[in-house]
């Protein structure tokens, strides 16, 4: 299996961290991804926000259109993953207050 953290990542990540303007960075996203790829990987913070929050997988499936092996994936993520969701779910909550 190839190293996921390259050069390229980190040069990626850098640019990310100094952004601060939530409209370059949806720039950046249109030109990194497809309108699919952003819809997809926005869909999987609202899922992991679902399922901190407690709500069913039926629940979720109806209210985010996600697939069962979608929110599974992101339920995994939550449990046994780097900890990058439940640091995304603290920055919207720290936001929402």
């Amino acid at each position: 299996m190839a190293e996921i953290r390259t050069p390229d990542v980190d040069d990626l990540l850098c640019v990310l961290a100094a952004i601060d303007d939530p409209d370059t960075i949806f720039a950046l996203l249109e030109d990194l991804f497809t309108v699919r790829e952003i819809r997809e990987t926005s869909q999987r913070l609202g899922v992991a926000r679902l399922l901190a929050a407690g709500k069913s997988y039926a629940a979720i499936e109806a209210e985010t259109g996600a697939s069962a092996t979608t929110i599974a994936r992101v339920s995994k993520c939550l449990s046994y993953g780097a900890g990058g969701y439940e640091q995304a779910l603290k920055i919207l909550d720290e936001r929402s207050r």
